[in-house]
C-alpha cells in the first residue's frame, strides 16, 4: 500500500484545499502551476498548511510553458530555462520541497531536429542536477507523449545518462508507443515518482483510472519488483475534462477510493465514460502547431 498523493494542477491553491486532502487520507501532494502562478506562489503559506494539515509537499513541477520562454531542449532557451528552473529549485528546497519535475523538451520537434535537442537536453539535465545536488534536491525527469523528447524508454534512459544523480518521474498516460510494464521495467529505479491517469493509448487524457484503458495491475507489479516507494500520486483535476463524460465532478474521496481498490486488486468505481469518435494525435498536426 503506496501513500496516496495528488497534484494541485488546476485546483486552488489555499488551506481549504489542504484540508480536503487531509481529510480524505491524501498525504503528498504535488504543486503545480503555470508559470505566471509559480511567480505568485507564497511559499511560507505552503509550509504552514503541510505543517497545519499534514500533507507532505512532495514534489513541484516546474512550469514548462510557454514553450517559447521555457525549454531546456532548445538551443537558445537550455541556459535560461536552467537558470529559472535552478531559482526555483533553491526556493522550494527551502520550505522543504526534494524533487523537482521538469520536461525535458517542449514541443514540436521534427525528426531531424532530435538528434540536436537531444543534446541540448542533456548538457540543461546536467547542469540542472549538478546545481541541485548541494541544495538536496532530485531533478525528476518526466516522460512525455508524440514528438517530445523522453516519448518512450530509450529516450528516457537517453536523458538521465547525462548525469548520475538525474532521476524521473513517470506519467502512466503518456506512452504512445510502448507498454508502460515494459516501460517501467527498463528504467527501473530510477523511477522516484509517479504522474498516476489512465488514457486510450491514442493521445494522453488525464483521465481517472477505470476510465480507460491502462493495466494498473501491470503497473504496480512492474513498480514493486524494485520496491518503489514513492507515493501513487495522480496528475488530474476535479473538473470533467472535455474528452469524457461524468455526471459529476471528482472529490478527493474518489482518488483515495481509486487508490485502495487499484491495492487492493478490487474492480473500479467507474465514474466517467469516454467520449466517442476520439481520434489519435496527428503528427502533421503537432509539427504545424507553433505551441501546444
Amino acid at each position: 500500500m503506496l501513500n496516496i498523493g495528488l497534484s494541485s494542477c488546476g485546483k486552488p491553491l489555499c488551506a481549504e484545499l489542504f484540508e480536503s486532502y487531509s481529510r480524505a487520507g491524501i498525504t503528498h501532494i504535488e504543486i503545480s502551476e503555470n508559470k505566471s502562478n509559480t511567480a505568485k506562489l507564497q511559499l511560507n503559506e505552503l509550509a504552514e498548511w503541510s505543517r497545519r494539515f499534514g500533507v507532505t509537499l512532495w514534489s513541484l513541477h516546474l512550469p514548462f510553458m510557454p514553450f517559447a520562454e521555457i525549454d531546456i531542449s532548445a538551443p537558445t532557451l537550455s541556459e535560461l530555462s536552467v537558470e529559472y528552473y535552478y531559482g526555483l529549485i533553491k526556493k522550494g528546497t527551502e520550505i522543504g520541497i526534494r524533487n523537482f519535475i521538469v520536461h525535458p523538451s517542449g514541443e514540436p520537434i521534427a525528426d531531424e531536429e532530435r538528434k540536436e535537442r537531444m543534446a541540448y537536453a542533456k548538457s540543461g539535465l546536467k547542469k540542472l542536477a549538478e546545481l541541485s545536488l548541494p541544495l538536496g534536491a532530485t531533478v525528476c525527469v518526466e516522460n512525455l507523449p508524440r514528438t517530445c523528447l523522453g516519448r518512450d524508454s530509450s529516450d528516457m534512459l537517453e536523458l538521465l545518462s547525462a548525469h548520475p544523480a538525474l532521476r524521473s518521474c513517470f506519467d502512466t498516460n503518456h506512452l504512445l508507443g510502448e507498454d508502460p510494464a515494459e516501460y517501467i521495467k527498463k528504467v527501473g529505479s530510477r523511477i522516484v515518482t509517479l504522474h498516476v491517469s489512465d488514457y486510450d493509448f491514442l493521445n494522453e487524457r488525464h483521465w481517472l483510472p477505470g476510465e480507460g484503458q491502462t493495466d494498473f495491475a501491470a503497473i504496480l507489479s512492474a513498480l514493486s519488483d524494485f520496491d518503489y516507494c514513492g507515493p501513487w500520486l495522480y496528475e488530474l483535476g476535479f473538473d470533467t475534462p472535455t474528452t469524457v463524460s461524468r455526471s459529476r465532478d471528482l472529490t478527493c474521496e474518489d482518488f483515495v477510493r481509486n487508490a485502495n481498490e487499484l491495492f487492493l486488486g478490487k474492480a473500479l468505481t467507474v465514474i466517467g465514460t469516454p467520449k466517442p469518435g476520439l481520434t489519435s494525435w496527428k503528427k502533421k498536426q503537432i509539427l504545424d502547431k507553433t505551441d501546444k
